[in-house]
């Protein structure tokens, strides 16, 4: 339980800090007022702007006072719609996750079958021909990922819509895209990961006392492989999100991601840290949950804090 306190502790600063950094980040990229007032504006006009907006006090005290409104549950309200910012924000939620949470269960459902397959069949063609296909999945932007997929499923094919919203085929090709690069992340971690478990001597040790190999690799190799590749799970949530930005805009998808892009160019600096603070926060509980795994997979975890204790 210390463990899990002391790093929910640690993940609060660095909710803390990344809030922090975006809202200096924000105030420094450029004036609202220049970007959503009309070029030909008048002088009052745009100082009446600032003012209403609160963005004619020094940076010191926004910052404050956006902590304080945090605090309070005032998040802030849209410069650009006058709508509340977290509102916005929750309102794009669902669509993001229709896609990234089936991109998350596929990258699991094609990444570890497919490093442990080629751990199993270490320096075999096989092994080399996935690994091969896995560095071209990592090492191929989403954008051109996402043009390869139109390309064959949309226009040469006519199976999928190019872009869009509303129905299950329009989720496919932004799932596929997001899905397909972590997996070949997932597949290369994988398999260094077990091949590493695999030439370790307690392997050796079980199958001289006659277990088979199957128990060997289901009962001891997997489940040391599945600390480490926990991390990289829990890092792989970041990445479904960032991928998110640049996949929603080619596909023209309504989520969070788009939302963002479209408040970082008009400045509405309420809705971009709301929508950062949605994105923290369930980066936070992703390695929290990450953490609270750990604990269960290595219970070394478990005897290192309860000595401390006593």
């Amino acid at each position: 339980m210390s463990y899990l306190l002391e790093r929910s502790f640690r993940l609060l600063i660095t909710l803390f800090l990344v809030l922090s950094f975006a809202f200096v980040i924000l105030r420094l990229s450029g004036d609202p007022a220049q970007i959503l007032l009309s070029p030909d504006a008048p002088a009052q006009a745009v100082e009446a702007f600032r003012k209403a907006w609160g963005l004619d006090v020094p940076v010191w005290q926004q910052y404050i006072g956006y902590f304080v409104n945090l605090f309070q549950g005032n998040f802030g309200v849209s410069m650009k719609d006058e709508m509340p910012a977290m509102q916005m924000a929750l309102e794009r939620v669902p669509a993001t996750l229709m896609i990234t949470i089936p991109a998350l269960i596929l990258q699991l459902l094609i990444g570890i079958p497919t490093g442990v397959y080629a751990a199993l069949h270490h320096n075999s063609r096989i092994d080399r021909m996935l690994m091969g296909l896995s560095i071209a999945g990592h090492t191929c932007p989403s954008f051109v990922l996402a043009l390869l997929l139109v390309l064959m499923f949309s226009v040469d094919l006519g199976w999928l819509p190019t872009g869009g919203y509303g129905t299950w085929q329009h989720a496919l090709l932004p799932i596929f895209t997001l899905a397909l690069g972590g997996a070949a992340i997932l597949a290369r971690f994988t398999r260094s990961a077990m091949v590493e478990v695999l030439g370790q001597p307690y392997v050796r040790t079980a199958l001289a006392k006659g277990l088979s190999w199957r128990q060997v690799v289901f009962l001891h190799a997997l489940p040391n492989a599945a600390i480490p590749t926990v991390t990289l799970v829990g890092m792989m949530v970041g990445g479904l999100i960032a991928g998110a930005v640049v996949v929603e805009s080619v596909f023209s998808w309504p989520g969070e991601g788009r939302l963002l892009v479209d408040a970082v160019v008009s400045r509405d600096l309420s809705v971009v840290q709301a929508i950062l603070l949605i994105v923290a926060a369930s980066m936070v509980v992703a390695n929290l949950i990450v953490d609270a795994l750990y604990v269960i997979l290595d219970p070394r975890l478990r005897t290192r804090h309860h000595g401390a204790k006593a």
